[in-house]
């Protein structure tokens, strides 16, 4: 059990969790492969899924020349066994597997999802809004279950959130694309960065990195 300070400013014990990684595609991008993961956190009351990665080309952005490997196409991935989705963004490389939950709560900041469906060269729309998609809009921080709540952290996109995980020591945090590169976390820039870096997490997990970024002794905020 990991312990928390509540609302209330009692501590309170929270479920631990776990969070694996899971590779759904790689791009290129500048003459690189660039990994994309999504990340599965086991929490003893639901499986949560952040961010859906993509599961079909598009003409829009081919030219990343994308090779994939859909969740609905991984052996050992269950999709029934999601019970609810988080987009820390809605571009098109975190939002190209939505369909795959259709009718599962999937948890947005309502400033992403408002600009996603009305900015023009900003994502994929039909992705964000392939059928039965249900979306759950937030409008700031909202704790999701006990010890896994979601923070807007603007910065990639106005609207991007991270979802920060309890684990019974400093927390873990699933930052999407709110840093691509660890240097963006060694020397934050934006509000996104220096709000994650303030939390003074053991590890975050981020979505173009094949490992966690962790602080480096003497650095951390």
């Amino acid at each position: 059990m990991a312990t928390f300070m509540s609302t209330d400013g009692n501590r309170a014990e929270v479920p631990s969790s776990t969070i694996t990684p899971v590779l759904v595609a790689e791009l290129l991008a500048e003459g690189e492969l660039m990994p994309v993961y999504v990340h599965v956190i086991d929490h003893p009351d639901a499986r949560v899924l952040v961010d859906t990665g993509m599961t079909q080309l598009h003409p829009l952005v081919a030219d990343m020349d994308p090779r994939l490997v859909p969740l609905s196409e991984q052996a050992d991935f269950d999709l029934a066994g999601i019970d609810v989705v988080v987009n820390t963004h809605l571009h098109f490389d975190h939002c190209g597997g939505n369909h795959l939950f259709a009718g599962t709560p999937t948890y947005v900041q309502r400033r992403e999802l408002d600009d996603a469906r009305t900015l023009e060269d900003y994502t994929i729309h039909e992705w964000v809004e392939a059928p039965g998609v249900q979306y759950v809009p937030v409008d700031g921080e909202l704790e999701v279950l006990p010890g896994v709540r979601l923070v807007p952290a603007p910065g990639h996109t106005p609207g991007s959130q991270v979802v920060v995980v309890e684990t019974g020591g400093r927390p873990a945090v699933i930052g999407g694309d709110m840093a691509v590169f660890f240097g963006e976390l060694d020397e934050p820039r934006d509000e996104g960065q220096r709000l994650v870096r303030a939390l003074d997490p053991e590890l975050v997990w981020l979505s173009h990195t094949h490992e966690p970024w962790r602080p480096s002794v003497g650095r951390r905020a």
